[in-house]
């Protein structure tokens, strides 16, 4: 392997279910206009240019992010990038879920027709041997549930451990190396967010 790439990672903005707190997977929801001016905020921080490979989830709320952004000529759909499937509870917001199943935890129990822990645990570390192989910096748009999933994996801890990463819209997180061991250098900078 060549240079060990560092990796940014940017949740898509603003969409109507995030705002309402509402779980959002497989429904392919648009960015709300404010959702839209905080993507292209993006902009004035990200620079295309420096990344030898861009990768965007299929869904159009992280695809017009990276649009927004400037990266939307250079991004590739990959479906690793895809939020965690929430099946039947998609649409739901976390109390309404809780009012069915009291004790119920995404990150240790998945969703009932949706995708288990293990299931999204190998979906995103068959997405980090594809990016470790990069030589170059590597530029992901994704969604909130899959970032904090992919930042756990990266440093080795189990998925449920992604419940402690808070992550807000339009935020950006990079993941990289301190001397051979992968490491988080920085996490949910929405910095450019506020000043829009």
């Amino acid at each position: 392997m060549g240079l060990s790439p560092r990796i940014a990672i940017v949740r898509h903005a603003e969409t109507r279910w995030s705002l309402t707190g509402q779980h959002t997977s497989t429904t392919d929801l648009p960015l709300t206009r404010d959702g839209r001016a905080k993507a292209a905020a993006i902009r004035g921080v990200l620079d295309p240019n420096r990344f030898a490979c861009v990768f965007t989830s299929p869904l159009q709320r992280a695809r017009q992010t990276s649009e927004l952004a400037g990266f939307g000529g250079r991004a590739e759909v990959r479906v690793e990038l895809s939020e965690w499937d929430y099946g039947d509870y998609e649409g739901l917001t976390s109390a309404e879920i809780r009012r069915r199943a009291a004790a119920w935890s995404l990150w240790t129990d998945g969703a009932p027709g949706g995708e288990v822990p293990e299931q999204v645990s190998d979906r995103v570390d068959r997405l980090i041997a594809d990016v470790r192989a990069i030589e170059g910096d590597v530029a992901l748009f994704s969604h909130g549930h899959l970032s904090r999933c992919l930042a756990a994996r990266w440093i080795d801890l189990p998925v449920a451990a992604g419940q402690s990463f808070l992550l807000a819209t339009a935020a950006i997180s990079v993941l990289g190396w301190d001397r051979g061991t992968p490491v988080i250098e920085r996490w949910n900078d929405d910095n450019h967010v506020r000043r829009t």
